[in-house]
């Protein structure tokens, strides 16, 4: 139970303390369950799908910072619509950590339709994850 209460205190209070890029339209946030804290130096893919072929285009790959964010996806200034998937390498956090896992990987697809700011996030834990549209 003390686990959960903090974890959840550390979304609400980085929530506030890291905010958005206003010149970005798209973020991404991992918050590691199973410890209470944030992924950091997790690698993260985001690509977009492109319509015509139904083919996946690599537009850049990063890695979170220590607070477990990516804030700087996708300039604002663009017109960003469409499909995207972000892929988040979890296997390489997990062995860092000296943790056996589930998912190597985990893929998110989602559609940008317009250009209010996007954020992504993950909740993780070695045999479980959950995706939401944040703000």
């Amino acid at each position: 139970m003390k686990k959960i209460v903090l974890s959840t205190l550390l979304m609400f209070l980085t929530s506030f303390t890291f905010g958005q890029e206003k010149d970005y339209q798209l973020s991404t946030h991992i918050l590691d369950i199973s410890e209470g804290v944030p992924a950091g130096n997790v690698k993260v893919r985001l690509e977009a799908m492109d319509q015509t072929s139904e083919t996946w285009k690599l537009i850049s790959e990063k890695r979170t910072m220590n607070n477990g964010r990516i804030n700087d996806f996708l300039s604002a200034s663009k017109n960003n619509t469409g499909i995207y998937r972000f892929t988040f390498y979890t296997e390489a956090y997990f062995k860092s950590h000296d943790i056996d896992s589930f998912y190597p990987y985990i893929q998110v697809v989602f559609e940008i339709n317009d250009k209010n700011h996007y954020h992504v996030p993950i909740t993780l834990s070695a045999y479980g994850y959950s995706t939401y549209r944040g703000s």
